[in-house]
């Protein structure tokens, strides 16, 4: 029976387990094309191809028409072909760079790294490395400044991006030898002058902030106000992390620069790549002596809370009681738990301890501190961190906001 011109109909003959397409006339197209079915069943049409350089490829099309599918048949199998090109060719795209990155890199912070380029991959992660720049990362910027995102996380953020680009330019190199990219670009890093500032906190904005925290935290608060210990310092503190000192009549503490992998989870080690001596003045050394019957408990950490690690110092109760104690809450100052650092740097300042006692102190690295430590060096520092303990209150002058 003839067709009707007006309906789209079309006919399939099977033969050997493979069908052949046959068109109405008015929509035949302009050639056969190998790979492109037509299911009558589902009134779909598919690609069931192979392509050399990428192997088979069976993938379902949107396809309403015959026209439409011979469209996005050529399309995709052009997409397909350049990629096998562009591989050919030595050409890597960002995503492929930050892949052999996360592969290869071994730095603590590679999850950090790895959230950065998260973020970045929808606006760049399909370009070749030499369309990647300052021009094709701007919408990135621009909309990470219009979420509230602090200009420091997109540098960060962007210092991993040149990273990946330094080493795609220096460091690695294709079949042929030859770099994957000729010169890594130039990049202007975002400053919108919005950086939080420190607080350290004086004696009575001190006692205010330990009456609001509750008491497993005030230990903790007021072991790092006179340790300079970083937060996760204090949260992973061990019991084997205690090195007795006898001819001091006192121990330490030394946090290991390694990564130490432990049943709940993974130290991931000091960012200065060196142990941290952690000495203990009076006040110090009273709250480890509280904290002594966690290890008569079978407890490994110091601080624990009902006989688990404490992930974390800045949780909703610290935020709570740094609203509670009346501190700043506004974007003038941060307001974590390294303020209590801040805190014990500037004690330390202010009891005269010399600046190269202070560095040592705080942990700031210059190259030239040791990690073997004696009696004899351990007693300058401990005479430092004692000189705060009687230490009279003084005010901080800040800029009224």
């Amino acid at each position: 029976m003839p067709l009707d011109s007006n309906q789209k109909i079309f006919h399939h003959i099977t033969c050997n387990s493979k069908t052949r397409i046959i068109q109405p006339k008015e929509h035949s197209m302009s050639k056969n094309l190998p790979g492109l079915q037509y299911d009558r069943a589902t009134d779909a049409w598919s690609i069931d191809k192979r392509i050399k350089g990428h192997g088979r490829i069976r993938q379902r099309l949107a396809a309403k028409t015959p026209e439409e599918a011979e469209k996005q048949f050529f399309q995709t199998i052009a997409q397909i072909q350049g990629e096998v090109n562009r591989r050919e060719e030595g050409i890597m795209t960002f995503r492929e760079a930050t892949d052999r990155y996360l592969e290869e890199a071994q730095k603590r912070s590679l999850d950090r790294d790895r959230d950065s380029l998260r973020f970045v991959a929808p606006y760049i992660g399909d370009l070749p490395l030499a369309n990647v720049h300052m021009g094709t990362l701007q919408g990135f910027i621009n909309d990470r400044r219009k979420a509230g995102i602090a200009s420091s996380t997109v540098t960060r953020d962007l210092t991993i991006v040149r990273r990946v680009l330094t080493l795609a330019a220096r460091a690695w190199r294709n079949q042929d030898g030859k770099p994957y990219l000729s010169c890594p670009p130039m990049f202007e890093m975002p400053d919108w002058e919005d950086a939080a500032n420190p607080y350290p906190l004086d004696f009575e904005e001190m006692e205010r902030l330990l009456k609001a925290l509750p008491p497993h935290l005030r230990a903790m608060s007021i072991f790092a106000a006179n340790t300079g210990l970083r937060e996760q310092g204090v949260c992973w503190l061990r019991w084997d992390w205690e090195v007795a000192v006898p001819e001091l009549g006192t121990s330490i503490f030394i946090t290991p620069w390694r990564k130490g992998i432990y049943a709940d989870g993974v130290w991931p080690g000091e960012k200065n790549k060196e142990d941290q001596l952690v000495v203990l003045n009076s006040t110090a050394k009273a709250i480890i002596e509280t904290q002594r019957q966690n290890r008569q408990n079978g407890c490994p950490y110091v601080f624990p809370y009902r006989g688990k690690r404490i992930t974390r110092l800045n949780n909703s109760a610290w935020k709570k009681a740094w609203r509670k104690a009346g501190l700043p809450v506004c974007d003038e100052y941060t307001r974590g738990p390294h303020n209590l650092k801040h805190t014990f740097g500037h004690r330390l300042r202010v009891a005269g301890v010399s600046l190269e006692t202070r560095k040592k102190l705080l942990h700031h690295t210059n190259g030239d501190i040791t990690t073997h430590y004696s009696p004899a060096s351990v007693v300058e520092l401990l005479e430092a961190v004692e000189k705060i303990v009687n230490l009279k209150p003084v005010s901080i002058l800040r800029r009224v906001i």
